[in-house]
């Protein structure tokens, strides 16, 4: 049985790495659509602030929103907990602390990422290398991800991480189609009518999902379609669905391991019944703002549940 300071470590490496690539691809969702519609750009770097969970701190320390306060407030800055520069830092503090849990290879792609990113994050940040610079973190978070998945033993070590990896991925997705949903969606009148490309296609770019959302819809891109694929879409790696997929693999073989079940599971059961197919209709008749809010109060719960459950503390 793992010491509950190392599953500890475990789960919070796996929060840490997987939000600092989050952060990455909020600012590149959010340059893109800036790009795209300069009038409404202050709008948009707004709304990629409060999908990051981070207004009142970027309000404390920023006049307005543009791409260069909020690209070094997400990206560099020390003083924010979430940024990739801080979320790298605590992540690989984490899987120094369970270095022996690690595999070589696993290890030494978390440190060559620390120390890359701190030298690449230094200097403050051309806009013109923005682009470059966001496509090197993602890279970086994508490998630990390949050495993590390709060199670690399925075993309880492997579950902490995933489950840590997986909640932290199904809050992202969850905020990102609420507030850009609303943000999109100003008025309950519009819901369902046809708005500009661009539009959707900031929300798919956020999660990664516009290339395969296309595969399945076909680039017919409407609400109804786009709350589907990224809630109940088993198949889509960000999707609520899949990430609920993959924490009930987790939860469940460490309750084989340990031989018994916790007020976990319970949470895990009554989440994942709000995820099966075929509901997206009542989801929008019940209202997705409601639905999406409920989901993040669970997955919370759900977080604090496996640190009391398995002693993290």
């Amino acid at each position: 049985m793992l010491l509950g300071r190392t599953a500890n470590g475990l789960y919070w490496m796996g929060r840490y790495i997987e939000r600092a690539e989050n952060m990455a691809r909020l600012v590149d969702a959010g340059l893109r659509l800036a790009l795209t519609r300069t009038e409404a750009a202050s709008d948009e770097w707004a709304s990629v602030v409060l999908s990051a969970g981070a207004k009142y701190a970027f309000d404390a320390r920023h006049p307005e929103y543009t791409a260069e306060t909020v690209g070094d407030f997400l990206l560099r800055d020390p003083g924010n907990p979430s940024s990739v520069l801080s979320c790298i830092e605590m992540g690989r503090a984490n899987a120094r602390m369970v270095r022996t849990a690690l595999t070589r290879d696993t290890w030494e792609s978390i440190n060559e990422t620390w120390m890359l990113l701190k030298k690449l994050l230094a200097p403050e940040i051309d806009q013109r290398e923005l682009p470059s610079i966001l496509d090197k973190i993602k890279r970086q978070t994508a490998l630990i991800r390949g050495a993590f998945h390709g060199t670690m033993l399925r075993n309880e070590i492997f579950d902490f991480a995933q489950l840590g990896i997986y909640v932290e991925r199904a809050d992202n997705t969850a905020r990102i189609l609420d507030v850009k949903y609303y943000v999109l969606l100003p008025s309950i009148s519009w819901v369902g009518s046809s708005l500009d490309n661009y539009q959707w296609e900031s929300i798919l770019r956020s999660v990664s999902a516009h290339r395969s959302y296309s595969w399945v819809y076909e680039g017919d891109y409407k609400p109804r379609n786009i709350a589907d694929f990224l809630i109940l879409n088993r198949r889509m790696p960000r999707s609520l669905a899949f990430c609920y997929r993959m924490i009930a693999e987790s939860l469940e073989l460490l309750a084989d391991d340990y031989g018994e079940r916790h007020t976990c599971h319970d949470t895990l059961d009554e989440i994942r019944a709000k995820l099966q197919p075929n509901t997206i209709d009542r989801i929008f008749e019940d209202g997705l703002h409601e639905y999406l809010t409920e989901f993040i109060r669970c997955n919370n719960r759900l977080g604090d549940e496996v640190a009391a459950d398995y002693r993290f503390f």
